[in-house]
Order: C-alpha cells, then sequence, then structure tokens
C-alpha cells in the first residue's frame, strides 16, 4: 500500500461537506483573542461508577473573553489516563482548551467516570463504555442549552469532540460505534443493557449527539471496521514509537496488558479507502502522547488540528489572510516543529482502496462458541494465539490450506488474538471473541 507522505502539503483528501460558514478575519485560524474566561465544575450529568458510587460529572468551559459571537463553534476535549487516572484540568487538555478559545472557539473539557477492577480486558470494555456515555452526556447538555437558555451560545452544527489517548478512544469510539450489535463480540446485550445502552444514563436524555468531526491524538478504535463511508471527518496525530496505544495495531498496554486496538494509521487507511474526509500527522519515532508537556509536539499538534477545522468549517484561506496575515499559509506544515522527520499523511485517492485493506486472515463465525474456520491467503507458515493478557495459548506452524479449522472450545469466553506469519516473515494479526 503506498501512501502519499508531504512535509508542506497544499492540498487534502477531502471535499468540504458542512455548511460554508464565513470565518471572521483571522479568527478560528490565529489567537484574536487576548484572554479567555473559564467557568469551572459545572455539572453536567451523574451516573454509577464501576464500585456503584455515584459520580457527578462535571466540565470546565473555556471562552474568548469579551466574545459577541452568537453560534460559536464547540471542542469537547477528553483527558487520557487508561481509563483509571486522569483529570479535566490535565495540561494537554487545559492547554488545547486554552489555545483554541483564544481563537474563538468555545472548549469544554469533561471528566468521566474512571476505575475498573478487576482489571482485565472484559472489565477495561466497560470502562470504555462508560467513558462513551459520559462524553454523549457531555454533548447532550450542549444540545439542551442551545434549545433552552443558550448559555454557551453553541453551533451545535459544529460540535467537535478529541483528546488524548484513553480520551481520543472514548471520542473515536462515540463518533463510529454506532451499533449495539458491533460490541457483541466484546459485550453481550444483557452485560450492555446493564450498563445502560450505548446512550447510558448519564444525563441529558431525549437530545442529540451528533458531532462534526473527531480528533484523535493517539488513540484508537477497537475494530477499523466501524469507521464506514459517510461517517464524519477524523485528524489523528500519533507517534510511531508509541508503545501504550499503538500506532498501527496491537494490545493497548500502559503496565498492564488490556485490549486489542486499531491503531490512528489503521484509521487513516481505512478512511483514505472508503473517502472520510481526514487527516493524518505522524510524529516519527515519538512515543505515547508526545506533546503532553512538550511546547514543540504542542505546537505541532494545536497547527494541525487548527487547520483541519479551518477546513472542514470551510473557511476560506483568503478569508483568513487579512492585511497583517502571517508569513507562512495556515495550510503549510514546516518541518522544525518536532524532533526527528514529522510528516502530514495525505490520502492519495489513486492508490488506496478497500480492496488494499483486506487481511490475508480472517476468521468466522465471529464471534462464536470457540470453533472458528480460518481463511489465509496463501496458508501460513506459523500461527500464533494469545489471550488477551498477552499470554501464548496456542501455536501451529506450515499450513498451506487456505482454511484451517481451530477449536478454541477449552478457553474461557472473552478476546483472543491471532498473529500468522506468512512465508516472507511478516506479520497479519486478527482477532475473534469466544462467548458461551
Amino acid at each position: 500500500m503506498k501512501l502519499l507522505y508531504s512535509f508542506l502539503s497544499t492540498c487534502f483528501c477531502f471535499s468540504l461537506t458542512l455548511a460554508q460558514t464565513p470565518c471572521e478575519s483571522g479568527r478560528f485560524a490565529d489567537a484574536v483573542f487576548s484572554t479567555y474566561t473559564t467557568t469551572s465544575n459545572l455539572v453536567y450529568g451523574q451516573n454509577l461508577a464501576w464500585n456503584n458510587n455515584v459520580t457527578t460529572l462535571k466540565l470546565d468551559f473555556y471562552e474568548p473573553a469579551g466574545d459577541t459571537m452568537q453560534a460559536r463553534p464547540l471542542i469537547i476535549w477528553v483527558h487520557g489516563g487508561s481509563f483509571i487516572g486522569g483529570s479535566k484540568t490535565d495540561n494537554d487538555v487545559k492547554t488545547l482548551s486554552q489555545k483554541f478559545a483564544q481563537k474563538g472557539y468555545a472548549c469544554a473539557s469533561i471528566d468521566y467516570r474512571l476505575g475498573f477492577f478487576p482489571i482485565d480486558s472484559a472489565n477495561a470494555v466497560k470502562a470504555v463504555v462508560r467513558a462513551v456515555q459520559d462524553l454523549k452526556a457531555a454533548i447532550r447538555y450542549f444540545y439542551a442549552d442551545a434549545q433552552a437558555s443558550n448559555t454557551y451560545k453553541i453551533d451545535t452544527n459544529r460540535i467537535f469532540i478529541g483528546g488524548s489517548s484513553a480520551g481520543a478512544i472514548a471520542a473515536l469510539h462515540v463518533a463510529y460505534l454506532n451499533d449495539p450489535c458491533e460490541i457483541s463480540a466484546y459485550l453481550n446485550q444483557s452485560v450492555l443493557d446493564g450498563l445502560g445502552g450505548l446512550e447510558g444514563t448519564s444525563g441529558n436524555p431525549g437530545y442529540s449527539t451528533k458531532v462534526a468531526a473527531v480528533l484523535n491524538g493517539c488513540g484508537a478504535l477497537a475494530m477499523y471496521s466501524w469507521l464506514e463511508a459517510g461517517d464524519v471527518p477524523l485528524c489523528s496525530f500519533h507517534g510511531t514509537a508509541d508503545n501504550t496505544v499503538k500506532y498501527n495495531r496491537g494490545i493497548v498496554n500502559p503496565g498492564t496488558p488490556l485490549m486489542y486496538l486499531d491503531g490512528s494509521r489503521m484509521l487513516h487507511e481505512r478512511a483514505c479507502a472508503l473517502g472520510v474526509p481526514n487527516k493524518f500527522y505522524t510524529f516519527i519515532g515519538a512515543g505515547h502522547v508526545p506533546y503532553l508537556g512538550n511546547s514543540a509536539y504542542m505546537d505541532t499538534s494545536e497547527r494541525f488540528v487548527r487547520d483541519f477545522l479551518l477546513e472542514v468549517m470551510g473557511c476560506t484561506q483568503a478569508a483568513l489572510q487579512p492585511e497583517n496575515a502571517r508569513q507562512q499559509s495556515v495550510y503549510l506544515y514546516p518541518t522544525l516543529y518536532c524532533d526527528g522527520s514529522p510528516v502530514a499523511e495525505i490520502c492519495s485517492s489513486a492508490e488506496i482502496n478497500e480492496a488494499t485493506l483486506q487481511e490475508p486472515i480472517t476468521a468466522f463465525p465471529n464471534p462464536s462458541s470457540g470453533h472458528f474456520s480460518l481463511r489465509t491467503v496463501a496458508g501460513f507458515e506459523q500461527l500464533a494465539i494469545y489471550n488477551a493478557a498477552g499470554q501464548l495459548i496456542f501455536k501451529a506452524r506450515s499450513v498451506s490450506d487456505t482454511q484451517y479449522d481451530l477449536d478454541l472450545t477449552t478457553q474461557e469466553p472473552g478476546i483472543y488474538f491471532l498473529q500468522l506469519l506468512d512465508a516472507d516473515a511478516r506479520s497479519w494479526n486478527c482477532k475473534v471473541s469466544i462467548v458461551h
């Protein structure tokens, strides 16, 4: 598969689908407001935590000081922390909220329910669901306000969600996990219903959870196939040396292996193949959330997100170039902001199509009670199977048939990861779910 890499990019892989809203001179591109105001600890809902204790859900609201605009775009930022820690005042989400408020956006940094025990893959999935439910409640909170007092002056056609690490994972699942049947490989329907379903009961029922785009900082999606044609635009930025949430795909491991996810690179390729508007920035050699505490990486991330949002909102370059305009176009990406050689990856529709994403190994039925039929392109040299804790439970070698029957009925219910090595020593992966 070929991708177009470019340090200085002036073309984009998507056309505008949202309403063309003229931008005020410099607004949304520059820090046109010298200061911002913060309203802390606004209650947007409540729900039961993993231990059945009631958690009050709060957010901090950032807005440009003295702003008179009556319908402003909103960015809801979600902090990281492996779903067990972190806060709405973490440095990355706080800094991004401040910077974008000065550009003329309204921003909200939210807290959500944290914690799960025992620390295993099944409970980690439940923690993701709880975060998804809480983020949806926060989205509904602003829809509800817009239809009532309009205190926050939000344009509900331009609500964007995003975050770092676990926060990005939550945002991606809000946007692209839109059918309960998709999560059946992880949670059966009765368990999901017991949690409150995908919408949840964290607050503000009856209002929309529709968003205009997703900002993915070092996050991942359980299955890249959940991203479908017609879905909302995606902006991703991720380091190639991320050993916590993998750049490509792999087991999320913040110290304890938790779950197997498809990282930003996989989502970028999927989006390109389907024609979903998206932009992707790669930090070569960078680890997990490299912009946290690093001003150079933060500066690049901020600019990349800024330019993505300008494009999504229909801001033209001319509208953003007043007489005292910046010397450099907002659409150019210098190579000097980060260590190494970061690149902005742009879709090349002529070179990427859905066929290129077909995996050389598939398993069906999936989920099943443990009996799977594997289909491969040309057999395999080695097949290894791991449980959610990363422990090897099965290995087979040198199979030339393109179909292979696998019996895992003696294993406990859960997610298992299949790794195939082909004759050229290339590694391919898929995951299966055992349900009893």
